[in-house]
């Protein structure tokens, strides 16, 4: 099925939805798709062929069968007003309001890529070679991470993020990023995620110590929640990191290479200790 980061027609949600069921029930019909959305066959044929658009009393009914919530449903509304309103500037800024919802481009790590994720400061080298413009110099690399690598550590790195593709060199010498975020998923990754996770929390407990007041930004919440209230606030950290992706990317002039950590995890739970099971990206969540 199509994601909402993938179409730019509102319709091409309720034809994927359709041509999916039609593959997983072979008897499936658009009468029967109809029926859930209080349309006759005929109409919603000329909905998926986006020769007709969907009649406003149908629209909760498609985002329920589509099972959208949240940023998707904001998506999908955005797109559905877009289409059908005739003011060319509305519907310009209906447009731009709907992408900037859209996750950022982020690079999936292959198996062979995963040793990024090896150790803390190669994500960091990587980032740090932003800011000074792709200048490989080994010995101003290692002083500037913090806290400070080897050369040979910091050649590693550059050597590393050539070898997976994640920077390049141009005709100048110099390198540059070939993508913006990374982002790593499947069951063989978790270890390498897990791993990473772990250091770059090390780091964040030693910046207590190690790092002026007034470079970071370090505070904590304990809160008593239950699960409706656990759920949104997870939907809500993850709107903030997407967020944050976003912010980044339009940073003109960045002068340093910032390392940002969220933990949101249980301290004390009625009836004891929760169960716990792993997650897509490497971390672990309460049942």
């Amino acid at each position: 099925m199509v994601t909402f980061s993938d179409i730019a027609d509102y319709r091409d949600f309720l034809k994927s939805y359709y041509d999916r069921k039609k593959a997983e029930m072979p008897f499936y019909s658009y009468r029967m798709m109809g029926d859930k959305l209080g349309l006759d066959s005929s109409y919603l044929y000329r909905v998926l062929q986006k020769k007709q658009h969907l009649p406003a009393h149908a629209l909760a009914s498609a985002k329920e069968i589509l099972a959208l919530s949240g940023r998707e449903a904001e998506y999908f509304d955005l797109l559905y007003t877009a289409a059908v309103t005739k003011d060319k500037g509305k519907r310009e800024e209906l447009i731009a309001k709907a992408l900037s919802l859209r996750d950022v481009d982020r690079h999936s790590l292959q198996a062979a890529e995963l040793k990024v994720l090896e150790n803390w400061w190669i994500p960091a080298v990587r980032a740090y070679l932003e800011l000074n413009g792709g200048v490989v110099n080994l010995k101003q690399i290692a002083h500037d991470i913090c806290p400070p690598i080897s050369e040979a550590q910091a050649q590693e790195a550059i050597d590393t993020l050539m070898e997976v593709g994640l920077v390049k060199k141009m005709a100048s010498g110099r390198l540059a990023l070939t993508d913006a975020h990374l982002t790593a998923g499947g069951p063989e990754k978790k270890v390498a995620v897990r791993k990473f996770q772990k250091q770059v929390l090390s780091l964040a407990s030693d910046s207590l110590d190690n790092v002026p007041v007034d470079e970071r930004n370090i505070s904590t919440l304990t809160l008593s929640v239950d699960q409706a209230c656990f759920d949104d606030l997870g939907d809500m950290l993850r709107e903030f990191r997407r967020l944050v992706q976003k912010r980044v990317d339009s940073s003109k002039s960045p002068d340093r290479v910032m390392q940002l950590s969220m933990a949101f995890y249980p301290v004390a739970r009625k009836g004891g200790v929760a169960s716990v099971k792993d997650t897509e990206d490497g971390t672990r969540e309460s049942k």
